[in-house]
């Protein structure tokens, strides 16, 4: 929608560019010593906890390359789980295990693996290779995700999740970002994945993009991206805006998966949110700030959720 379009006409359109998300968004709602609650994945789980938001459990961490050999008595008498990095973005590093003996174990998107490769994984993980800045790192072990039977036929071999942009706590723009066998079975639009843009006050499809182009069906399933729609939208919007006390942030992405059993979880947040969510909903994100700019101060999580839900649709 965006490409080939002049700067004038972008700015007309709201589209909010790199540097001016940077300096006048991130420079002046994200103070710096905030960062690390939620570049640190361990920080998060336990400020979610604290303020009662729904994360996918803890089960352990390995914090030295001398108890990588351990990592099997963590998980021990489980049927699946999941490593990733403390400080990894962009999903790298993620590594989804839904059935393994001592020897073999079987990811999500179906590759086998030896204990060798995955006691290598971690010890990659240790060694900063997929961290933010390449510093060393933890490798945190959580429960699986089993998402909801809603989207069986809208992601390939991955559990999609849903991004929510905050902007001084009020949910500002939503997209639901689905697996591909491109992307690996991870839910990253960098790698391939599918982004739909949702509307903010009933999380209905608006259009769905991949590789930044129009599309209207999932590349590997062929469902229509259309009829998409999240259940539970609301618990979704809650669980976005408790991000905004929890964290301190004043303009933050929330990463929000639904799970079968356990209903809406908060992955992850986010102190610098990618800009590809306006191109999923075809609008873009400046105009909606500065609307949010005029919104009432104060208000509890649940009150600036029920104000958004209020709004009338031509505002959104």
């Amino acid at each position: 929608m965006f490409k080939f379009i002049l700067p004038h006409s972008l700015r007309q359109a709201g589209i909010l560019g790199m540097n001016y998300r940077n300096y006048e968004i991130i420079g002046k709602n994200n103070p710096r010593h905030l960062y690390p609650l939620v570049d640190d994945k361990v920080q998060t789980k336990q400020l979610a906890a604290q303020a009662g938001i729904n994360t996918p459990a803890l089960i352990g961490v390995i914090d030295a390359q001398f108890k990588v050999k351990n990592f099997l008595s963590l998980v021990k008498g489980r049927k699946e789980f999941v490593i990733k990095p403390a400080h990894g973005s962009g999903g790298k590093g993620v590594l989804v295990i839904k059935k393994f003996t001592q020897n073999y174990f079987r990811t999500a998107s179906e590759r086998v693996l030896t204990y060798n490769q995955v006691y290598q994984h971690i010890s990659n993980i240790l060694s900063g290779l997929y961290s933010l800045g390449g510093r060393n790192d933890v490798a945190l072990f959580e429960e699986m995700v089993h998402f909801s039977t809603n989207f069986n036929q809208y992601s390939y071999r991955g559990i999609p999740d849903v991004r929510v942009i905050v902007y001084k706590g009020y949910p500002a723009l939503a997209m639901m970002r689905l697996a591909t066998q491109e992307s690996g079975g991870r839910a990253n639009l960098h790698q391939g994945a599918v982004g739909v843009g949702l509307d903010i006050r009933t999380g209905q499809a608006i259009a769905a993009v991949q590789h930044n182009q129009s599309v209207f069906q999932h590349p590997d399933t062929h469902v229509d991206l259309t009829k998409l729609q999240v259940p539970l939208w609301k618990e979704h919007l809650l669980i976005a805006a408790k991000g905004y006390e929890m964290s301190g942030l004043g303009y933050l992405g929330a990463d929000i998966v639904l799970d079968q059993f356990r209903g809406p979880m908060m992955l992850e947040l986010n102190a610098r949110p990618g800009l590809a969510i306006q191109i999923a909903n075809k609008k873009g994100l400046y105009h909606r700030l500065k609307e949010i700019d005029t919104f009432p101060k104060n208000l509890t999580p649940t009150e600036r959720v029920d104000f958004v839900l209020a709004q009338s649709k031509d505002k959104n």
